[in-house]
């Protein structure tokens, strides 16, 4: 793909997150884009996004950690977009559903690094001694493709479909607790409608964060000290709108809760 075209797709995304107003599948009106495109045209929106708003890059979020998603968009490995200022909340946030254009909720496990992590060669080992502690977490997923008609191209154009999260309160130390079996319950406006466990991201959530890291490495990218690191969703996203209130709870760690308004 051609630097113009990086650079026009790059900004249509971010004044389709501006507006919030989604545009068409890119994978539809550019057949040919590889997913190094797709990566390419993320980093310019990030940076358009970055320019205008003062925020800055706080940490990162891995999707595509499920198999199902990985049939569904015909990949054999997950993807990665970039966390700003701009997008966390503190537990029981209220958040305005018109801020986003098609949200949806998943219950994760996020990780808060105290060390800096650079692959290649980052083994599980290597980012629990890296860790400063996990903490349940919602990200709001959101399609700046219309009707999330997306391919995996269309996803990481998009920053891996980013809109915002919500960090819980509570934390505990991921070596002290086996993350694959910590079970997961989400609930909207007070009934149960997913629950999952620590084993849905990639088999267990510290491999997803030493995937994230070793692909940042072949990038010539690391991650960084004081990074959030979402590990990926632990069940089905939820649609949400104005007027839901959703609480999830992580079994032996905490809960996080927001509402929409």
């Amino acid at each position: 793909m051609k630097p113009e075209d990086i650079q026009k797709y790059g900004d249509a995304l971010y004044q389709a997150l501006k507006t919030r107003c989604a545009i068409d599948p890119l994978t539809q009106t550019h057949p040919g884009i590889t997913i190094e495109d797709a990566y390419r045209i993320q980093l310019r929106m990030i940076d358009q996004r970055l320019a205008e708003s003062g925020e800055r890059v706080i940490g990162k979020k891995i999707g595509v950690t499920s198999q199902v998603v990985m049939d569904m968009l015909n990949v054999d490995q997950p993807d990665f977009g970039h966390l700003t200022s701009g997008m966390v909340y503190g537990d029981g946030a209220a958040i305005p559903a018109d801020a986003l254009i098609a949200p949806k909720a998943e219950g994760e496990i996020a990780f808060v690094l105290k060390h800096d992590l650079t692959g290649p060669g980052v083994t599980n080992a290597d980012v629990l001694r890296a860790t400063e502690y996990v903490v349940p977490c919602f990200e709001i997923v959101d399609s700046r493709i219309r009707d999330w008609k997306i391919k995996i191209q269309d996803t990481v154009a998009d920053n891996a479909s980013s809109g915002a999260f919500v960090l819980g309160d509570a934390v505990a130390d991921p070596r002290k607790i086996d993350l694959s079996v910590v079970g997961m319950t989400l609930e909207k406006n007070g009934e149960v409608v997913a629950t999952g466990a620590g084993a849905a991201a990639l088999g267990h959530p510290v491999n997803a964060v030493a995937w994230l890291a070793n692909t940042l490495g072949g990038l010539g990218m690391g991650l960084k000290a004081g990074e959030v690191i979402l590990s990926g969703s632990l069940a089905a996203m939820v649609s949400v709108q104005a007027g839901d209130n959703l609480r999830m709870t992580l079994g032996g760690v905490g809960s996080a809760g927001v509402r929409f308004i």
